[in-house]
């Protein structure tokens, strides 16, 4: 018999992700928070909604166009409780360094930390460093955990869902997945592909006190928002589709995609975020998201259905449809 070993697949955010958390790791620590499987945790502490969320950060290269590892884990972090409707409060760090990291570039991505918590409007306010051998690392690795205060009567969550639902994403999609993808091989290309890292907790904020009653949002990071997709179909047990026409893709993301044989569907962002929104509210939520500095681009790419439930279909641009399954296998590891 062959010994079955943890594989890259299983860190992709993908079909061996869900499949290594919920044979593996739900089975053991089950609990009512965690089989929500949202971005985060909702927390009822004392009469205050809680968000609680937590991740770790091993993108490679550690400084790309746009942005580097510190920034985006902030960002990140400040998304995941945004997305559970949440404001975010504060954040902890720890830092795993590699012996031998320059202090120059220590310092550089502390500075970029300390200016991104800054402009998301949250505190830094705990954490731990250690130092390992040489060798025994890449560079720097980041673990994050973040906790945030939820409104009362913001119920968001990726069960929520409901036949009628207009999808919004709130830009253009694979811009993070592609500016590492292009770092990390050296490739050069005549245009201007930087990261998408952003923090988004204004937007959703201005969504969530316009009462235009919020049914889901998500962060479409690993895995994309074809994953993340499937990921709202399945939990809310209802059909997705979205019409390909409507996807925002900036021409160069496009163009390398195509040309490297990556289906933009599947690439990680990180400073974007879909909205699952009831029809009468859809256009102002959109007019609201398109209002902020990160949302310029934001359209409605498609809507819930009951039909096909758990599905996710793709209308394509000669009329025909495409089921758009969850990411198998690892498209490109370590991308946040």
């Amino acid at each position: 018999m062959i010994e079955e070993k943890i594989l890259l697949d299983h860190g992709s955010g993908g079909k061996a992700s869900h499949t290594l958390f919920s044979n593996m790791i739900l089975p053991l620590f089950e609990n009512f928070e965690l089989s929500k499987q949202d971005d985060g945790a909702t927390l009822d502490v004392e009469g205050t909604t809680l968000a609680f969320s937590t991740d770790s950060y091993v993108v490679d290269p550690i400084f790309f166009p746009g942005g580097n590892i510190g920034d985006l884990a902030v960002n990140g972090t400040v998304n995941d409780i945004s997305m559970c409707g949440a404001v975010p409060k504060y954040i902890s760090v720890g830092l795993i360094i590699e012996e031998g990291l320059p202090i120059k570039d220590f310092k550089l991505i502390l500075e970029t930390m300390a200016t991104a918590a800054k402009k998301a409007g949250v505190k830094i306010v705990t954490g731990d460093t250690k130092v390992v051998p040489r060798g025994k690392a890449d560079k720097i690795f980041i673990n994050t955990s973040g906790i945030g205060v939820i409104p009362p009567d913001v119920n968001v969550s990726g069960s929520n869902a409901k036949p009628g639902d207009k999808i919004i994403i709130s830009g253009t999609i694979a811009d993070h997945g592609i500016t590492i993808l292009s770092s990390r091989e050296g490739l050069k290309f005549d245009s201007d592909i930087k990261t998408d890292s952003a923090p988004l907790n204004k937007m959703v904020q201005s969504v969530i006190q316009s009462d235009c009653d919020i049914h889901v949002l998500r962060d479409p990071t690993r895995g994309g928002i074809g994953t993340t997709l499937n990921e709202i179909a399945s939990q809310s047990n209802v059909g997705i589709k979205i019409d390909e026409q409507s996807l925002p893709i900036r021409g160069p993301v496009q163009g390398i995609c195509e040309l490297l044989g990556f289906d933009p569907l599947y690439i990680a962002n990180e400073g974007k975020l879909i909205a699952f929104v009831p029809e009468k509210y859809a256009r102002k939520a959109l007019e609201l998201i398109q209002q902020d500095e990160f949302g310029k681009d934001a359209v409605i790419i498609g809507e819930v259905t009951s039909e096909d439930p758990g599905k996710v279909f793709l209308k394509t641009t000669i009329g025909g449809l495409r089921i758009i399954d969850m990411l198998t296998g690892e498209q490109f590891p370590r991308i946040c």
